[in-house]
């Protein structure tokens, strides 16, 4: 019986501070927006594709670039 007198005080705590913490949440616009997110996920914001045209990645294209063609004369 005594330990109502400490758990009782400690929930009262508890739900001050979850009351407290949800007056925050709707006073900075937290729940404005609840479709936003569920959207996101169907609409991802992929790279699109490399072009096909180049036949070397463009890593290897950058080191062909310093080299200097034969003179084949």
């Amino acid at each position: 019986m005594e330990s109502l007198y400490i758990l009782i005080p400690i929930a009262i705590f508890f739900v001050i501070i979850a009351v407290a913490i949800f007056f925050w949440a709707v006073r900075s616009d937290q729940f404005e927006d609840l479709e936003r997110q569920g959207m996101n996920v169907l609409l991802d914001d992929d790279d699109p594709p490399a072009s096909k045209s180049t036949s070397q990645p463009a890593a290897k294209q950058a080191d062909n670039a310093d080299v200097k063609p034969r003179d084949e004369s």
